[in-house]
């Protein structure tokens, strides 16, 4: 998708009828984010009104020369959904988890067709190696940090920075190709 300069111009002027257009565009993509990090529906709802609050409320901080869009708006999202499972409150209210939160869990941490559908990844997804599939899942799709990847692949901290940063590299050059 082509990125809509003018929208984001007439939005930052204020516009918001370029807001609810610039919505609808990408809201569907940025929910698609948010839910395999907080598994709740209503609560990826609420975070992604608030990425919109707080995409209305900063619009003029974002620059269309330093950087594309909608990966401004996509950090904004994963930072919000990260910030919300890391909450106290977040964490209590997933003590008594639903037998619905296990069929996450049971799908087992390779089953990304359906979060990587909703963003339009998965066609570059599936041209990366097993083990960059594997940290992408876990870092930007589930949320953990870098210590919390390391630990859950029992591997060394460096060692998941590097493949981190060579498995995004891949996907850019992947993404840049077609």
């Amino acid at each position: 998708m082509n990125q809509p300069d003018e929208l984001i111009i007439k939005m930052q002027q204020g516009s918001e009828s370029a807001f609810a257009s610039i919505y609808q565009l990408y809201s569907k993509a940025i929910h698609g984010v948010i839910i395999p990090v907080v598994r709740d529906q209503e609560i990826a709802e609420e975070i992604l009104q608030d990425v919109f609050v707080k995409v209305w409320n900063n619009a003029n901080s974002y620059n269309i020369n330093k950087g594309r869009f909608y990966t401004w708006l996509l950090n904004i999202a994963r930072n919000a959904a990260i910030d919300k499972t890391r909450s106290k409150a977040f964490k209590n209210s997933q003590k008594n988890l639903t037998t619905d939160n296990f069929v996450h869990i049971l799908e087992g941490p390779d089953n990304l067709s359906g979060k990587l559908d909703a963003i339009g990844l998965q066609r570059f997804i599936d041209n990366l190696k097993p083990i960059c599939i594997q940290l992408i899942d876990l870092l930007y799709f589930k949320g953990f940090t870098q210590a919390e990847t390391a630990k859950e692949l029992d591997s060394p901290l460096g060692t998941i920075k590097t493949r981190a940063r060579n498995c995004i590299n891949e996907l850019r050059k992947i993404v840049v190709r077609t």
